[in-house]
């Protein structure tokens, strides 16, 4: 008897990889066959999935980015990536398709709408995603990492929370070190593609914290490469040691050494706080369809795991009076530790596989 079959739909940023990532490796072990369909861009966080996940490109775009050229070209060549799947899945039928946004998640869901394959999508964010909303009436389900998530009429949504890579469940819930006179370690996140204001405004404010804390302090910082050079020398400049990557593979063993993450807050950030359990700062990317990056962080604030900082209030002197409020409070701390443990979901992936075993029951009863 051949293996079931599942097609996952995925691209662009992290946020939309890490958690398929994570339902890749727990269908795996269930038996399941795995294929990823994804494009250049997000073929770029693939080299975390395990070995055995088949990956193939396909064709989309989007309206957000090049001249009127490259706009005019956006209808054809997600026709042609439609095209393409269906014949792929016409030859090699998936049991179950499930979408997590992007543009390169339009072809395999839409040629699995036209062929009436089992399909569902996963919104990471509380608000949904343009894609997402495309297809949200068209798929049997809508899990949601955050809830409550605002879904079009019609559209069936179920709370699973977001999946983390098994890495980041590790070290779920592990034992955190409040800060005090000793080495300290804080972890600065950008998302996916770094955040620009991030490297403007934490250097200058880890700098501006007293001496006798700062001498302690050790930094990682994820900075875009343009970024990167200035902010390692200004770093070096002014006597902090820092590590600045564009990106860092090891995420989940750097933020449980943290005693404070600094960070966007995407969708998939959030949740490698919330199930590892440290105390943040989140500065919310203003430009974010429909403002979700604030709905992401507001449970984490309200149970008392976090500090919200609006990117327009954010600034040297607000980040190092909050820096410095958790960093001289252990107290504190370790309280917001145990706040974000709260809102966690470390078993959002067996809820998301759950539901697609039952959409491959109901296709073979």
């Amino acid at each position: 008897m051949s293996k079931p079959y599942l097609l996952i739909a995925a691209g662009g940023t992290g946020g939309h990889m890490f958690p398929a990532q994570a339902l890749a490796e727990a269908m795996l072990q269930k038996g399941w066959r795995v294929r990823l369909s994804t494009d250049t861009r997000g073929a770029r966080y693939t080299s975390g999935f395990p070995h055995s996940t088949e990956i193939v490109e396909a064709s989309s775009a989007t309206f957000a980015r090049g001249g009127l050229v490259a706009k005019a070209l956006v209808g054809p060549k997600i026709a042609g990536g439609v095209t393409s799947m269906s014949l792929q899945m016409m030859r090699d039928r998936p049991d179950v398709v499930v979408g997590f946004g992007g543009y390169p998640s339009i072809p395999a869901l839409g040629a699995a709408t036209m062929l009436k394959i089992p399909r569902m999508i996963h919104e990471q964010n509380g608000i949904l995603g343009r894609v997402n909303q495309l297809f949200a009436t068209r798929v049997s389900q809508v899990a949601c990492g955050i809830w409550p998530t605002d879904l079009p009429e019609g559209a069936r949504g179920i709370h699973t929370g977001n999946p983390v890579r098994a890495a980041v469940l590790e070290r779920a819930a592990a034992g955190y070190i409040p800060p005090g006179d000793y080495p300290m370690s804080i972890l600065v996140m950008g998302g996916s593609q770094g955040a620009r204001i991030l490297s403007d405004v934490v250097p200058g404010a880890i700098s501006a914290l007293p001496a006798n804390m700062r001498d302690h302090i050790r930094v990682a910082h994820q900075a875009r490469d343009e970024d990167g050079e200035r902010v390692t020398a200004f770093y070096a400049d002014h006597g902090i040691r820092a590590e600045v990557k564009p990106f860092f593979h090891d995420v989940p063993r750097r933020m449980s050494d943290a005693q404070l993450v600094i960070s966007r807050s995407g969708a998939s950030s959030v949740a490698d706080i919330s199930v590892i359990g440290r105390p943040s700062i989140l500065i919310p990317f203003a430009a974010a369809a429909g403002d979700h990056q604030t709905a992401n962080a507001r449970g984490l604030v309200q149970a008392g795991g976090a500090i919200m900082i609006p990117e327009n209030a954010l600034d040297v002197s607000s980040l190092t009076e909050q820096v410095t409020a958790v960093l001289t409070n252990p107290e504190a701390a370790q309280k917001m530790a145990h706040a974000a443990l709260s809102t966690g979901a470390p078993d959002a992936t067996e809820r998301l596989t759950a539901l697609v075993e039952q959409l491959a029951q109901k296709e073979t009863a």
